[in-house]
């Protein structure tokens, strides 16, 4: 039976990817995930009681469980999703994000080139490696500045886009020296369900219902392209199906939008689908210190995938922060969870961490 194996599905995009993925596909998928503080079960919990999701609590680094699973389960396809993802932690913890994203990433790599190698010529010629990775490894842009392609050079700015550079890079090199049949996608900044309350949307949501702050880094003028994790999911799928080994394809929403009017929007969403009694939800909006090394563009032009691939987003930034917004007020339980640290407790229990 085909099956799929996905590192990190219990993350953000990869637990919107899996879900995606069990609504367009009866193929199974093996989840493995370490569950770190984001990683969360609870964004699983639709899956409890399907047989086609066998979820495995684990770390990439453990090359021997890795090794047992692709020896049982013969996975046509592995997606890396698991890594470290925010850009303040690795300024204040850069040591995790080298143990996951470049030492993991090497491990999981070695594992999967040893079992490929050893499948017969058939699923050999089939498997593929697909590693998701970020816009940030390209650096930043000035206002002028054509969007990134997936021939710019590579400029990591901070210590996480350095090291999902270097995951990228191990990544080339396992196609060209060894001739691992791999696939990297580059993606734009995603929103959508299920974000863990540490990044700039869902920050803000839970933020200004709480009657809090609303932080804004310097005077907000920072420019990132937004992608709808639907949409980034569905690219996934599209690169899986139809990409060519060895190939790079940028993902982006085509939503270039400064922090302060991703900011406003939230604010104007939130007056209008649950208004406060005074006032409006940009009187708490407060502008802080900027961060270290903050870049200050990010684009993503995503003519190859549409181009070769067949792919574009089918959300607005529009409409994909409407949904955005509706699921967090549609789900305060999850959000409670996540931000008193309840959500672990499952975890606790069931693994003895």
């Amino acid at each position: 039976m085909h099956m799929i194996l996905v590192t990190g599905g219990a993350g953000f995009i990869g637990a919107n990817f899996v879900l995606d993925w069990l609504t367009e596909s009866q193929e199974s998928v093996i989840n493995l995930d370490k569950l770190t503080y984001a990683g969360n079960l609870n964004n699983l919990v639709s899956l409890k009681n399907d047989p086609r999701h066998l979820f495995i609590h684990a770390d990439i680094n453990d090359s021997e469980t890795l090794k047992k699973l692709l020896s049982e389960y013969q996975p046509r396809a592995v997606l890396h999703f698991a890594a470290e993802s925010h850009v303040d932690r690795s300024i204040h913890g850069p040591a995790a994000f080298i143990q996951t994203n470049v030492n993991g990433t090497f491990a999981l790599l070695e594992t999967v080139r040893a079992y490929w190698q050893n499948l017969d010529s058939d699923k050999k010629s089939m498997f593929r490696f697909l590693h998701v990775s970020t816009d940030e490894v390209y650096g930043t842009l000035e206002a002028d500045d054509p969007p990134f392609t997936e021939t710019t050079a590579y400029a990591p700015n901070s210590p996480y886009s350095a090291s999902k550079a270097a995951s990228d890079h191990l990544v080339r090199a396992y196609h060209h020296t060894y001739g691992l049949p791999t696939l990297t996608t580059n993606c734009s900044n995603n929103y959508g369900p299920l974000h863990f309350p540490e990044k700039l949307i869902p920050l803000v949501i839970t933020n200004a219902r709480a009657g809090k702050e609303l932080p804004i880094y310097g005077d907000g003028s920072q420019v990132r392209d937004w992608l709808y994790v639907s949409d980034h999911c569905a690219a996934i799928r599209r690169v899986l199906e139809s990409g060519i080994p060895g190939e790079t394809y940028n993902i982006g929403g085509w939503n270039e939008k400064t922090n302060l009017n991703v900011v406003h929007a939230i604010c104007d969403l939130l007056d209008e689908l649950q208004p406060k009694e005074n006032g409006s939800y940009r009187d708490q909006i407060r502008h802080v210190k900027d961060r270290p090394g903050h870049d200050k563009r990010y684009a993503i032009d995503a003519r190859k995938i549409e181009r070769e691939l067949h792919w574009k987003p089918a959300e607005s930034f529009e409409t994909g922060l409407r949904k955005t917004v509706g699921w967090y007020l549609s789900n305060d339980v999850w959000t409670e969870q996540v931000l008193s640290g309840d959500y672990k407790n499952w975890v606790n229990l069931q693994y003895q961490t």
